[in-house]
């Protein structure tokens, strides 16, 4: 995270207790926790990749104010892909790779994980094309506290100063009503915008749906063909004129979608902070979502991971595994509970499913029960049809195809690709640093939403395994994730 002073030791951080939890006007969607699945029965797992983050900075948030976070705050997946991980550039015509690894699972011995990563292609900042931004401003009176507006108007100067003459810049301001702050300007005017972005200021109710409508129409009036179009909508999510409900609003989001303008979502603040109405705003608009709990938190976002977080490179990214019933007895997906698709949505070219931006990783686990394993879910033998695991010759030994469907940026029909996973399952010492640190995130993150799956491993266990796997960890950000758990450990 760039240059800090020394950390204080662990025993001077100890989390002071609280005053009665400040997020009782806090709102999260509730998380079904996937279970195991029997492969005999449904041998696919279909589900859209997820490329946001804010789940683990929004965790952080109340780590660091010594409060266990609610469940409903902790998105696995978006922990995992918090970091950036060592996945191979594609090459190709496949704007990115895709790999798998198996090993162990570090909570339960009998079972096995398997890690299928996704590396979408860096492309250098000189040969980005050009953005047409609008910033969609909560200049409402709950955005007054220092973590919130004054923190966003930081994290907004940040991003303009990665902007040249090619780029547009226009800023929407909403309240009790919506106006423009700043039209459409070149970002090589810095000073202007620089100046229109001092000039926002906090009060008044939050009707948020005419700032969206506002936004939308400003972006398609400089409109970029071959360019990058997008509104960084910036809230607490505390909507409280105009449509407020999260069903209108998600239609909302859903129509002005098709306009082919993407949607950032960065959420401030705490105490009324609404992650449910942020997360399907990003959802549902071809967009992605951070929580900015601090400065450090927006140059990553801003400034380092800009690419990544500005630039789509593929749309509708969607992921189908096939397991051999007679490699796997058993899965269940970790995570993206929110993301999961019907099988036949896969092929489905009018289904829509996650972005992936220029540089992202997306990282996804699966626990296994291998084939033959006396720990299985129970299921009463199917009466109608006989399931018979496959044992062809040339496929014998595959536990599982990993299937992955894209559409390229300007492209409505999507491209396909395919990949066999194969055994044997090395020992936890022999698997990758990224497939133990994934999996120490993955430990920890069920453990903080009450998932009985990962309670046999205590967070001893997480630290040791985190620090034998930071690896070089150039930004500190696993360093981070140690102290971290360190924390939670001395939590009532």
């Amino acid at each position: 995270m760039g240059i800090r002073s020394p950390m204080p030791s662990v025993a001077m951080m100890r989390p002071l207790p609280m005053s009665p939890a400040p997020w009782n006007r806090e709102s999260y969607n509730a998380l079904q926790k996937h279970g195991f699945i029997n492969t005999s029965n449904d041998p696919l797992s279909t589900f859209s990749i997820d490329v946001d983050t804010a789940s683990y900075s929004n965790v952080r948030r109340f780590i660091n104010r010594g409060q266990q976070p609610p469940a409903g705050a902790v998105r696995i997946e978006e922990m995992i892909n918090y970091f950036t991980y060592s996945y191979p550039q594609p090459t190709g015509n496949h704007p990115f790779s895709v790999t798998t690894e198996l090993g162990p699972c570090f909570w339960n011995s009998q079972h096995q994980l398997i890690r299928i990563g996704l590396k979408a292609r860096d492309i250098e900042k000189n040969k980005l094309p050009p953005s047409n931004l609008v910033f969609l401003i909560d200049v409402s009176g709950s955005m007054s506290a220092f973590n919130k507006l004054p923190l966003l108007k930081q994290s907004m100067k940040m991003l303009v100063k990665q902007l040249d003459k090619r780029d547009r810049v226009s800023i929407v301001a909403y309240a009790g009503n919506d106006y423009v702050a700043l039209p459409p300007t070149p970002g090589s005017e810095q000073k202007i915008i620089l100046s229109a972005i001092d000039m926002l200021g906090a009060g008044g109710s939050t009707h948020a749906s005419s700032g969206i409508i506002t936004a939308y129409q400003l972006a398609e009036q400089v409109y970029m063909p071959k360019g990058n179009n997008r509104i960084i909508l910036a809230s607490d999510g505390d909507f409280n004129v105009g449509i407020t409900s999260r069903g209108e609003l998600q239609k909302l989001i859903e129509n002005k979608r098709k306009t082919g303008i993407y949607l950032t979502v960065l959420g401030f603040g705490m105490g009324n902070y609404h992650d449910d109405t942020m997360e399907i705003l990003a959802d549902k608009g071809n967009g992605n979502y951070a929580y900015i709990d601090n400065i450090l938190e927006a140059k990553k976002v801003m400034v380092k991971e800009m690419s990544g977080t500005m630039f789509t490179l593929a749309r509708d990214v969607k992921i189908q595994v096939e397991f051999n019933p007679a490699k796997v007895a058993a899965y269940r997906l970790i995570g993206y509970e929110n993301r999961t698709l019907a099988d036949e949505d896969f092929n489905n070219d009018k289904k829509d499913a996650g972005e992936i931006g220029v540089g992202h990783t997306v990282t996804a686990l699966y626990e296994l029960i291998p084939a033959g394993s006396n720990d299985l879910p129970t299921v009463d033998p199917l009466k109608y049809q006989q399931v018979n695991p496959v044992h062809k010759e040339g496929i014998s030994n595959e536990l599982m195809t990993v299937k992955l469907r894209y559409k390229p940026l300007h492209s409505d029909q999507s491209k396909l690709i395919s990949t066999i996973v194969t055994g044997p399952v090395p020992i936890l010492a022999d698997t990758s640093i990224d497939f133990r640190f994934a999996t120490a995130v993955a430990a920890y993150g069920q453990i903080l939403s009450s998932d009985e799956t990962s309670k046999q491993k205590n967070f001893t266990n997480i630290i040791a395994l985190a620090k034998e796997a930071k690896g070089k960890d150039n930004e500190g950000y696993r360093a981070e994730f140690i102290r971290l758990v360190e924390m939670t450990q001395l939590l009532p």
